[in-house]
């Protein structure tokens, strides 16, 4: 029987875990949504939990696997497979996720950022097909990117590179991000900052379409009302999309100074946006760029789809192969 890939992608709201084969395909999967409220050990078992029935489910055992990959949002030092910090799961403060689950298997846990882990997978299965040297940014309720070189992923010396969520695109800004900085990518364009974006615009004098009440609670604004907004001509919904996306081409534009790659590929939930805002992202980043491009830049989108944070994961046990 053919080897398989067992991928896992821990997120703030749900636990994804899937049997991928070796050409990027999901065999089977399961997700759940109540491991934020469970202890390190907690998750860890049910993370192991949920890998042997899916085996058992599809008819393989452990031998059946190459690997596990395992990517999570956060600050994750690679080569010791330890979450240092992570904004979406309480605790998990210098946890060493890889070896908790490598105790439970004998085939290799690899431990990765998640952007990371959907960057390779992009390289391996989608848009970074055929390139030796590709960026992956990925905008959603956070933003976040992998760096691929000669093939590799480029992790830096703790395991953080690619933050590029926390450049700071907008020094005058009053937006804090996160990370208590002014400024940052993702204080003025990803999903967690759509409150704050929607409240400054309707303080500055922007008029929305919405027919929201007056009473309206702008935390629940979100991606999806945004796209609404667009979908109804809304201005302010509008203003944000083009501020957001040029935003993004700055960012494009420093990548592009920083590491001159052939490719960016752009992914996340955002990206629902549609045209509107892929053409403010690419006018923007051509605009600034301009004759300092000496050879061409290409911008795509994500072709993985849905499951690519499972795919990322599982794609991470080949970097080595």
């Amino acid at each position: 029987m053919e080897k398989i890939l067992c991928g896992v992608d821990i997120g703030g709201t749900k636990l994804s875990v899937a049997l991928v084969s070796t050409d990027g395909r999901v065999i089977d999967k399961c997700i759940d949504c109540d491991h934020v409220s469970k202890t390190e050990c907690g998750m860890t078992e049910q993370v192991r939990g949920n890998i042997l029935r899916l085996l058992s489910k599809n008819g393989y055992s452990e031998s059946d696997l190459l690997g596990i990959g395992m990517g999570c949002a956060g600050h994750i030092r690679y080569k010791d497979g330890i979450i240092i910090t992570t904004s979406n799961l309480k605790g998990y403060k210098c946890y060493p996720l890889r070896d908790a689950v490598q105790n439970h298997f004998r085939v290799p846990v690899v431990l990765d950022n998640d952007a990371n882990a959907q960057a390779f997978g992009e390289f391996r299965f989608g848009a970074g097909k055929g390139f030796e040297d590709m960026v992956f940014l990925t905008i959603s309720t956070g933003i976040g990117a992998g760096i691929i070189i000669n093939r590799k992923v480029y992790r830096g010396m703790t395991g953080t590179a690619g933050e590029f969520g926390h450049t700071i695109v907008e020094p005058g800004s009053d937006m804090i991000c996160t990370c208590g900085n002014k400024g940052c990518l993702m204080a003025v364009a990803c999903g967690m900052a759509l409150p704050q974006l929607f409240r400054k615009k309707i303080e500055e004098g922007g008029i929305s379409s919405l027919g929201l009440p007056a009473d309206f609670d702008y935390s629940k604004v979100d991606g999806k009302l945004i796209k609404r907004g667009l979908d109804e001509d809304d201005p302010v919904s509008t203003g944000i999309v083009l501020d957001s996306g040029r935003y993004i081409g700055i960012a494009l534009y420093n990548i592009f100074q920083a590491l001159n790659p052939p490719l960016i590929v752009l992914g996340g939930g955002l990206l629902s946006w549609g045209e509107l805002y892929l053409s403010r992202i690419r006018k923007t980043f051509y605009e600034l760029a301009r004759d300092m491009m000496h050879d061409p830049v290409e911008i795509k989108v994500s072709e993985i789809g849905p499951d690519a944070g499972v795919i990322g994961a599982a794609s991470l046990v080949l970097e080595s192969c």
